[in-house]
């Protein structure tokens, strides 16, 4: 099964790392947050991934065009032009097809553009900018088990304010600090999607989180899996630094491939 990661945004609310290189290739712990996206998939075997770009697209293709390279140790033999001896190497089994997508497309209309690599099959999709210890391999199982056109994946974010709550006369009742959500679930991402989805986005300016995913609930074809676990976007310099915490800290929460 393939996975789509949508890298192709301007990354607007992070913009101070954003204006020179596209979100997805921002580094946690040394590896761009793609990376750690991809290994995620990869551990549970998900190897094939296709990659919306736009902004920036060229710097994605100049790391993956080089990562063998930089994942093998590795001899260069000048004597005789310039030949090279591949020692060993680090670099996962990865088949990554990246896909110009377009500059300003939406989030839709980047899904709509990559549908020639899809093969008419089921596949994930999600952003290039959230981790999680999410269980891909059941995840795929709950979407398979309930046989609508799409799952997506839900969590309740942690609070980042305390919580007041209010007896008589103003006086405080209870007080807790950054409580576990605030009953909402969101969109984590980390899709699963039959083709068919393709029928409910128009182009370009279609808007995946508006219409397609509006109408996918509407006509009751859209179902949640429910996330219970760690789940942390990078929107913004806060929310980088608390992954490179967990991350420098050795106890980053989706690193669940080692």
């Amino acid at each position: 099964m393939k996975v789509v990661i949508l890298a192709g945004g301007f990354g607007t609310r992070i913009s101070e790392e954003s204006h020179l290189r596209p979100k997805p290739m921002i580094e946690i712990g040394g590896r761009p947050i793609l990376w750690h996206i991809m290994k995620i998939y990869s551990h549970f075997g998900f190897n094939d991934f296709i990659i919306c770009l736009g902004y920036k697209g060229y710097y994605i293709k100049e790391y993956f065009a080089h990562y063998f390279l930089h994942e093998s140790d590795i001899t260069f033999d000048f004597r005789n032009g310039n030949h090279q001896i591949i020692h060993n190497h680090k670099a996962e089994p990865w088949r990554v097809t990246l896909v110009d997508t377009g500059l300003n497309t939406m989030t839709g209309g980047r899904v709509k553009r990559i549908q020639p690599y899809i093969d008419n099959k089921t596949f994930m999709l999600t952003y290039g900018d959230g981790v999680g210890d999410i269980n891909i391999k059941k995840l795929v199982s709950f979407h398979m088990n309930h046989g609508k056109l799409a799952t997506v994946t839900s969590t309740q974010p942690s609070g980042r304010f305390g919580a007041l709550k209010f007896g008589n006369d103003n006086h405080v009742k209870s007080f807790q600090e950054k409580p576990e959500g605030d009953g909402g679930w969101i969109n984590a991402g980390f899709f699963v999607m039959e083709p068919e989805i393709f029928n409910y986005i128009e182009g370009d300016s279609t808007v995946l989180e508006k219409g397609p995913l509006e109408n996918l609930a509407r006509d009751g074809q859209l179902v949640a899996y429910r996330h219970r676990r760690f789940w942390q976007p990078m929107d913004t310099l806060r929310d980088k630094r608390i992954l490179e915490d967990l991350w420098g800290s050795g106890n980053a929460p989706w690193k669940i491939w080692e």
